[in-house]
């Protein structure tokens, strides 16, 4: 996977997350229900897992920034949603599926270092 960006810090932080936009294309959102099981609506629940993982995707950033969202959704399945952010800071989501069994792992990992 790529680098982490989300590092806990040693402060208390205050963020507004009933402000966060969404959008994503409708085919698009289609297609990964139909390939992978997983609508973007549930994908963008992931965005609220306190102990999501953020990291760069430097191998898909060619013409935009691009991220990597690795978290629980409302539905209790870790995923993998791949987003941009919009200049208004709205959320892009291009792509989600289920974690894989390694990814599971990482994530265990980096939750059991943070707690």
């Amino acid at each position: 996977m790529g680098k982490v960006i989300d590092i806990q810090a040693s402060h208390n932080y205050n963020i507004i997350i009933n402000d966060l936009g969404f959008e994503w294309d409708i085919v698009k959102n289609m297609i990964n229900k139909k390939r992978h099981g997983i609508s973007f609506e549930s994908a963008a629940t992931a965005f609220f897992d306190v102990y999501g993982i953020l990291l760069e995707d430097t191998s898909h950033s060619e013409t935009e920034e691009r991220f990597v969202l690795l978290g629980y959704s409302v539905e209790n399945e870790l995923l993998v949603v791949c987003h941009g952010c919009r200049e208004d800071e709205t959320i892009r989501i291009i792509s989600a599926r289920k974690a894989t069994k390694r990814e599971k792992g990482e994530y265990r990992n980096y939750y059991e270092k943070r707690i």
